[in-house]
């Protein structure tokens, strides 16, 4: 880590601060408070929001949880956010995704080369959804700008509620991999995702 982490408990200087601890403690019961939370609470207003936003993607949309984790480990893997990846890759094999898709040498989702719609033998073991918002996270991570093919497939395959969920959820989690990586929250920079995994 770039800076130092907040002592834990933080030290708050205002009711309102106290009121942002708890908030965040909630939100990640029943685990204690991350290395994140513990960077991003040098300013408990840009905390509260976080944490916020990041409750809204993750807990409170609609989107299915294999969607979900598969978009987060694409951001990270193409940001080279192990931190994240660390976090994030389990949770899409918990939520049903193969293990061998995710993980290891063959794992399509941590590979970082750029993902493409018509590669059938990479999107091999995966629902069409399942890779088209893999395609989608990638294109958002890597250009910013997604192809008119690759937006237009999205759209056919999910509701326009589930479109700006989607969208919400890569945005947000290349937010959070810029704010890991510049940091270095976690220490994991550097180390790749299988070191990642086994130092997490």
């Amino acid at each position: 880590m770039r800076i130092p982490y907040v002592p834990d408990p933080p030290p708050t200087a205002s009711p309102e601060e106290a009121a942002t601890v708890a908030r965040i403690r909630a939100r990640r019961a029943p685990r204690p408070l991350q290395p994140l939370d513990l960077a991003l609470l040098h300013s408990p207003a840009v905390a509260d929001g976080w944490n916020s936003f990041l409750g809204a993607v993750r807990t409170r949309a609609s989107l299915a949880a294999d969607l979900r984790e598969l978009a987060v480990s694409r951001v990270a893997a193409v940001n080279r956010a192990w931190y994240e990846w660390a976090h994030h890759a389990p949770l899409a094999v918990a939520a049903g995704v193969d293990e061998g898709l995710v993980y290891g040498p063959g794992g399509v989702v941590g590979r970082e080369g750029p993902l493409e719609l018509g590669d059938g033998e990479a999107s091999e073991g995966f629902s069409e959804r399942q890779w088209a918002v893999l395609v989608y996270a990638d294109e958002m991570t890597r250009n910013v700008q997604v192809r008119e093919e690759t937006f237009a497939r999205l759209k056919g395959l999910f509701s326009e509620k589930e479109v700006v969920e989607i969208t919400a959820t890569v945005a947000c989690y290349n937010c959070v991999s810029r704010f890991l990586v510049a940091l270095d929250v976690g220490e994991k920079n550097g180390l790749g995702p299988d070191a990642a995994m086994a130092a997490h």
